[in-house]
């Protein structure tokens, strides 16, 4: 088995190449972390836990920012891209840990947009001013407010 299984890993390095002529995708993305984070990976991506990513994330989040404070939609582009790394990069050792998957992390995501945006995607609306910020505070004020009688 062991053999295969070095088989399939050289397959699939081979296929991830700085002259792939296609674009990469989100999955392929994951796996790269995956071959990363992996025994035969980079010894570095694999000893980082959530407390060595804060750092990058923080620093990653600066860049996105810099970069839309300079207009500079070319290195915005660039700079997304190393945040959502971080983002992968911290859903992968989560999924290693059995704490959650991307998925899970996705889905989370979307339902909270969902229920934050009950104008677009109907649901209940809360009383408010006309003014959406005020209309999302609300809303995630009773999240945690639910959150916290149905943790206590």
């Amino acid at each position: 088995m062991k053999g295969k299984e070095a088989d399939a890993k050289k397959s699939l390095k081979q296929f991830f190449t700085a002259e792939r002529p296609d674009a990469y995708t989100l999955e392929d993305l994951r796996g790269i972390l995956r071959i990363l984070r992996s025994d035969e990976g980079c010894p570095w991506d694999r000893k980082q836990t959530f407390e060595t990513m804060v750092p990058c994330v923080l620093e990653e989040a600066g860049e996105v920012a810099e970069a839309v404070r300079n207009q500079d939609t070319e290195n915005l582009c660039e700079e997304l891209g190393d945040l959502l790394f971080q983002v992968v990069f911290c859903c992968q050792m989560a999924e290693e840990q059995g704490l959650f998957t991307f998925e899970d992390a996705v889905d989370g995501i979307s339902r909270k947009m969902v229920r934050r945006h009950p104008k677009i995607f109907g649901g209940d609306l809360p009383e408010t001013d006309g003014n959406e910020g005020d209309l999302w505070e609300r809303i995630k004020q009773a999240e945690k407010a639910k959150n916290h009688r149905t943790n206590a």
